[in-house]
């Protein structure tokens, strides 16, 4: 199953061929079928947040719409746009007498109170009366299989930008085992360099005491302090649980599918780690590992929190 982003947009028409009946002069004409739009764009959030911007012919679809939606995608803030026009080739209808007498009368009206007030073009009657001629047909069959179209060049989109962060995520996770291969060889040494130290801090102690402590004594606290030392600074623990962590986000990434808040969840537990390895450092090529590890977990975050 793919990674999805949960960034992506599509967008897609229908434009219905047309039919060359002939039609009886009598017959009653049917009503126009409409050219039909719909576009979705999607970006992260942390929900499935769903808002629908239709026409008010359109508003009846929109339950249809959402669980056609939620069906597919889980995660995101989805804006739906529609749009349903007569096209091109629809046919002019004349206004009927009622609506011109109408629109005559009211102009009449309006001029005796503002006699400076235009009189309406041809222009302005057609727009005035271009919805007395009858509704566009819906055809929701026909806006249903649109959806579905545009959902699943949505998916397709999304499922691309997820490879391209799935492959930016696998680069990271190469870098971070790495950096823990780095930082592993680190800690005996420094543990074998401080020993070493505090014997030598004994053996210089011995030199100068006056007899009144135990040699014995005076050894056994120096390898104590040094015993105490290594435990503070041993990472082994962190550096198992980082690469544990990096071993779970690589399965996830290649089982796909809906996996954006256990991979948050992750990031939050390697950062914790990189966190840890830099309090216990006690050299300086420690702490730039745990930057480094840092600045590469922090864009990791970045990149998960548009994964679905």
């Amino acid at each position: 199953m793919p990674v999805y982003s949960m960034t992506g947009y599509a967008s897609v028409q229908h434009s219905p061929l047309p039919v060359d009946v002939e039609t009886p002069a009598t017959a009653v004409a049917p009503a126009p079928t409409a050219r039909l739009g719909l576009e979705i764009r999607s970006v992260n959030s942390r929900f499935l947040d769903l808002s629908f911007r239709l026409p008010e012919e359109l508003r009846q679809l929109e339950p249809a719409l959402r669980e056609l939606i939620t069906r597919h995608i889980k995660r995101g803030k989805v804006e739906v746009r529609a749009s349903q026009d007569a096209g091109d080739g629809a046919v002019l209808q004349a206004p009927n007498h009622q609506a011109l007498q109408k629109i005559a009368a009211l102009q009449d009206k309006i001029q005796d109170w503002l006699p400076k007030a235009r009189d309406l073009s041809v222009a302005d009657v057609l727009r005035m009366t271009a919805g007395s001629s009858g509704p566009i047909a819906l055809d929701e069959a026909a806006w249903l299989q649109l959806a579905q179209a545009a959902v699943d060049a949505l998916r397709d989109a999304r499922a691309r930008e997820g490879a391209r962060l799935t492959d930016m995520l696998q680069g990271h996770i190469g870098q971070l085992r790495s950096l823990a291969e780095q930082a592993g060889p680190l800690v005996p040494q420094l543990v074998e360099q401080q020993r070493q130290r505090f014997l030598e801090r004994w053996k210089d102690a011995m030199a100068l005491a006056d007899g009144s402590h135990l040699p014995e004594a005076a050894q056994d606290r120096a390898l104590t302090e040094a015993t105490a030392f290594a435990i503070r600074i041993d990472v082994a623990e962190e550096l198992t649980r980082l690469r544990s962590h990096l071993d779970e986000i690589s399965r996830l990434l290649q089982k796909g599918g809906d996996i954006g808040k256990r991979l948050d969840f992750l990031i939050q537990e390697l950062h914790r780690e990189a966190n840890t390895l830099g309090s216990k450092s006690a050299v300086l090529e420690m702490t730039r590992i745990s930057v480094d590890m840092k600045v590469l977990i922090e864009q990791m975050r970045e990149q998960v929190q548009n994964i679905e």
